[in-house]
């Protein structure tokens, strides 16, 4: 193997210690709160760190883009899962329980851009996310949804209004298809 190929594909323990020592370091005293023993590893954008608390044992892995406006805020419970290329936007609050796992390619917003001039974002309202819940690979949820305790988002829904707890969605927009067992 060659150096360049060594350097190149850098090994998932490596990135994710080098992640252990930025949010030992950096992050935990740039974000509001930050938990024992979270980690975020290479995030693609992380704005507006003030307005953001991380609980204990969060992993965040990379690609992650974590973004409050001023008035947001975002607050991810203990023991809660990132995966790669989250994407996370409070104009209005994001609340995450613990306990939960948003799959690669996760969208959580809050916000939408003026018609009139799409230059403007506005507030759609609050997201608020209860304890264990499961967002599969790609889902969407949109401002003003709030998803009950030990649900399931499937991959690829559009979450537009409430899920009840324990209850599965799919589809777009997403929509009832069962119970979580």
């Amino acid at each position: 193997m060659t150096m360049a190929r060594r350097l190149t594909e850098v090994p998932p323990s490596l990135r994710w210690h080098r992640g252990r020592i930025a949010s030992a370091v950096l992050y935990r005293r740039a974000f509001a709160a930050w938990g024992a023993g979270s980690v975020i590893v290479s995030p693609r954008i992380l704005r507006g760190v003030e307005r953001i608390r991380i609980g204990a044992q969060v992993a965040v892995n990379p690609g992650a883009w974590l973004q409050t406006e001023s008035g947001g805020m975002l607050e991810i419970g203990d023991r809660t899962y990132l995966g790669h290329d989250v994407h996370v936007h409070a104009i209005d609050p994001v609340m995450i329980g613990p306990g939960c796992v948003l799959a690669d390619g996760v969208l959580v917003t809050t916000t939408d851009h003026e018609r009139a001039d799409r230059h403007e974002v506005t507030g759609t309202g609050p997201v608020t996310i209860g304890a264990d819940v499961f967002i599969g690979q790609r889902a969407v949820v949109l401002g003003g949804v709030r998803i009950g305790d030990g649900a399931t988002v499937a991959a690829h829904a559009v979450v537009t209004r409430d899920v009840e707890p324990g209850q599965v969605v799919a589809g777009i927009p997403a929509r009832p298809v069962g119970e979580r067992a």
